[in-house]
C-alpha cells in the first residue's frame, strides 16, 4: 500500500480584488467577506484592522504606527488519492508575510491561522450528526477525526509542503464558549496573559489528531484569549513579528465574526467564561450572514461525503489503517 498520496499547492494574493475560487469553502472567513455588494468595502476594510492591529502591537522604533502592512496569501492544497490526476481540495490555509517599510523588507511570516477543510464539515456536519440521531446521550463515532487528522499530518510531512514554507503551521481559533477559562501568571511580550480551560473539548481532541497541541494567550488591548494550535514550541520557534502577523490576522476576523466575545465592551478577567449571547460588545462596519455559514457547512459536509468519502471510502480505510 502506497502510503504517499500527492499534494499540490496553489497560492492567490488576498487583497481587495480577490474572488474566491469555485474550490473554496464559501463559509470560510476570508471568502465569506468577498461576497456581496459590499466585497471590495469588506476586503478593504478587514485588510486596513489588521494593518492597524499590527502596528500597534510591534509598536518598537514604529513611532507612526505604519512601519508594517501585512500581506496575505490563501493556500489552497489540493490532493490526488489514486495517482491519476483526479483531485480534491483537501485544506485551505493563510499564509502571512510582513513588509517592513522603514527597512524595505519582506519578512516571511507563520503558515496556517485561518483553517479550513471540506473533510472536517464532513465529520462535524454529517457523521457526528447522523450518528447521535434517535439517541439519548451524545457520544462520539468510533475513528472520529482519524482520517482528517491522518491527511492533515501526511500533507505538513509531504515535500509539498516542506518545499514552501520554512516552519510548521500555527492555526488560530476562539475560545469555546462552553469553557471556563483562568488566567496563569505566565506572559509572553507579543501573545499576552495565558489562559488554561477547565476542561477539554472535541475541537482540540480532533486537533491533537492532526498532530497539534493548544495554548490560549490574550495578547495587549485584546477582549479575549485566542487559541492557538501548533506543533513544537509555540514561544521560542516563532520571532515575535511572525506571531504578531497572526494575531493581528485572526483577532480581525474574530472581531467580525465572533464581536460577542472579541469585540465585547468588557475585557476577559481572571476566570473568563466566553458568552455568544454578550449584548455589551460593538460591531463592525463589515456584513457577513452567520447564519448562512451555519447552513452552508452542512451542505459542504455533503459535498465532501459525495465527491470524496464515498467513492474512495475503500482507498482511504486502507491508507489510513497502513499511515502512522
Amino acid at each position: 500500500m502506497n502510503n504517499d498520496f500527492t499534494f499540490t499547492i496553489k497560492r492567490i494574493g488576498f487583497d481587495e480584488n480577490y474572488h474566491p475560487s469555485d474550490n473554496t469553502r464559501i463559509t470560510t472567513n476570508f471568502a465569506n467577506l468577498a461576497r456581496g455588494e459590499r466585497r471590495q468595502e469588506n476586503l478593504r476594510d478587514a485588510l486596513r484592522m489588521i494593518n492597524n492591529r499590527f502596528n500597534a502591537l510591534a509598536h518598537w522604533d514604529n513611532t507612526k504606527g505604519d512601519r508594517y502592512s501585512v500581506e496575505l496569501e490563501i493556500v489552497s492544497v489540493d490532493v490526488d488519492i489514486e495517482g491519476k490526476g483526479q483531485t480534491f481540495p483537501t485544506i485551505e490555509i493563510l499564509k502571512t508575510n510582513i513588509f517592513d517599510h522603514q527597512a524595505e523588507q519582506r519578512i516571511e511570516g507563520i503558515v496556517g491561522n485561518n483553517f479550513s477543510s471540506y473533510v472536517r464539515d464532513y465529520d462535524f456536519s454529517v457523521l457526528l450528526p447522523n450518528h447521535n440521531k434517535d439517541q439519548t446521550e451524545f457520544s462520539i463515532p468510533d475513528n472520529f477525526g482519524d482520517l482528517h487528522g491522518k491527511l492533515f499530518k501526511s500533507f505538513v510531512k509531504s515535500d509539498s509542503f516542506k518545499k514552501n514554507f520554512s516552519k510548521p503551521p500555527v492555526i488560530c481559533l476562539s475560545v469555546s464558549d462552553n469553557k471556563t477559562y483562568q488566567r496563569t501568571g505566565n506572559q509572553h511580550p507579543v501573545l499576552g496573559v495565558e489562559y488554561q480551560p477547565n476542561s477539554t473539548s472535541l475541537t482540540e481532541q480532533y486537533f491533537q489528531k492532526m498532530g497539534l497541541q493548544v495554548r490560549y494567550f490574550m495578547p495587549a488591548n485584546s477582549a479575549a484569549p485566542l487559541a492557538f494550535y501548533f506543533v513544537g514550541d509555540l514561544l521560542n520557534d516563532y520571532s515575535n513579528l511572525e506571531l504578531i502577523g497572526t494575531i493581528s490576522t485572526m483577532e480581525t476576523f474574530q472581531k467580525i465574526y465572533r464581536p460577542e466575545i472579541y469585540n465585547a465592551n468588557a475585557v476577559a478577567g481572571k476566570r473568563y467564561q466566553p458568552n455568544l449571547k454578550n449584548l455589551d460588545h460593538s460591531i463592525t462596519q463589515i456584513v457577513y450572514d452567520r447564519e448562512e455559514r451555519n447552513q452552508l457547512a452542512s451542505e459542504q459536509g455533503r459535498f465532501a461525503e459525495q465527491h470524496f468519502i464515498k467513492p474512495y471510502q475503500r482507498v482511504l480505510e486502507q491508507w489510513s489503517a497502513h499511515c502512522a
